[in-house]
C-alpha cells in the first residue's frame, strides 16, 4: 500500500483534509491553496464524493440490483448497458491487451461460471474521474493543489508553482508500519497491488490461482487508472513483472519479492 506524507508543508497556505467511506473503503481528499478551508471548497469536495457514490451504485458487484450485477447474472446484456459500463468494458479489453492477459474483467466464481467483473479497473478509474472533475472545479476559485487517497492508491495534482511536491511513501508489505521507499510527485497516479492489506484477493487469469511471485507491486505513472491496471498486472506476472514494467512508457515500478528485496525500474 502507498500513503501520503506532507512534504515540508507551507504554513502560509491553508490546507484541509476530507474523508468519507465509499466503494467499501476510506477515501480522503486533501486540498491546499487560498480557499482550502472555505465552504465553497468543502462543497466541491463533497461533489467529488457524490461522483464516487454514483459510480459505486452503478458498478458494485455487492449490490444485487446494481447495473453491473444485472449484467453479471444475465438479466441485462452488456451491449444494452449504460454507456459508462460499456466504456469500462472496452477499457478492460484494452487492459487485457496491454498486459498480455495478466489483467482480465472476466472471472470465474466459486461455481466455476465466468462472469463480468470490472472492479479491478473501476476503483482507480472512478477515483481519477472524480478527482479530475474536482481539479477542474477548483480552478475557478484560485490555484489549488489536491491529492486523493483511496485504499492506498493515489492521484495527485499541483496547480501551484510555489508549493512543495507531495511526498509519497511505499509500505513494507511484511511490516506495514515500515516505509520501504519514498519519492515526490506533483502530478500523476500511484497504485499498489499485493496481499498485505486485503489478503489473497487477486488471481492469475491464466491459471485461476493466486499469484505467488511477489509481495507487492507499486506503479507510478501519469494516470491513476493505468497505474492501477499495471500494478495488478505486474503483481500477477511475478518475477518477470519488473522487466515488463520497464517497457511501459512514462511508468516506473517498485516491486517487493517474497524475500523482501526491493526491485525497481
Amino acid at each position: 500500500m502507498t500513503a501520503a506524507i506532507a512534504a515540508g508543508p507551507r504554513t502560509d497556505l491553508p490546507r484541509r483534509a476530507f474523508v468519507t467511506q465509499v466503494m467499501g473503503l476510506p477515501v480522503s481528499i486533501h486540498v491546499r491553496g487560498p480557499e482550502a478551508r472555505s465552504a465553497t471548497v468543502a462543497a466541491l469536495v463533497e461533489a467529488a464524493f457524490d461522483d464516487l457514490r454514483l459510480d459505486d451504485a452503478m458498478f458494485s458487484t455487492w449490490l444485487p440490483d446494481s447495473p453491473v450485477s444485472r449484467v453479471r447474472d444475465g438479466r441485462d446484456r452488456l451491449a444494452d448497458a449504460h454507456p459508462r459500463i460499456r466504456q469500462i468494458a472496452a477499457m478492460c479489453e484494452l487492459a487485457a491487451h496491454r498486459t498480455g492477459g495478466s489483467f482480465s474483467a472476466w472471472r470465474a466464481g466459486a461455481d466455476g461460471v465466468v462472469r463480468f467483473d470490472p472492479t479491478g479497473l473501476v476503483k482507480g478509474w472512478a477515483v481519477e474521474q472524480a478527482f479530475d472533475q474536482l481539479v477542474d472545479r477548483l480552478r475557478r476559485h484560485g490555484r489549488h493543489d489536491a491529492l486523493a487517497v483511496a485504499g492506498g492508491d493515489l492521484a495527485v495534482h499541483c496547480s501551484r508553482t510555489d508549493t512543495p511536491d507531495w511526498r509519497i511513501a511505499v509500505e513494507d508489505p511484511r511490516d506495514r508500519t515500515r516505509v520501504l521507499r519514498s519519492f515526490t510527485l506533483r502530478c500523476g497516479g500511484v497504485a499498489t497491488s499485493g496481499t498485505a492489506a486485503r489478503g489473497a484477493h487477486l488471481t492469475d487469469p491464466a491459471t485461476g490461482l493466486p499469484p505467488a511471485g511477489l509481495l507487492s507491486a507499486t506503479i507510478i505513472g501519469p494516470t491513476l487508472t493505468w497505474s492501477d491496471v499495471y500494478a495488478t498486472a505486474a503483481f500477477v506476472k511475478g518475477p518477470t513483472g519488473l522487466g515488463w514494467v520497464a517497457t511501459l512508457d512514462r511508468h516506473a515500478g517498485i516491486l517487493v519479492d517474497p524475500a523482501g528485496r526491493v526491485l525497481s525500474t
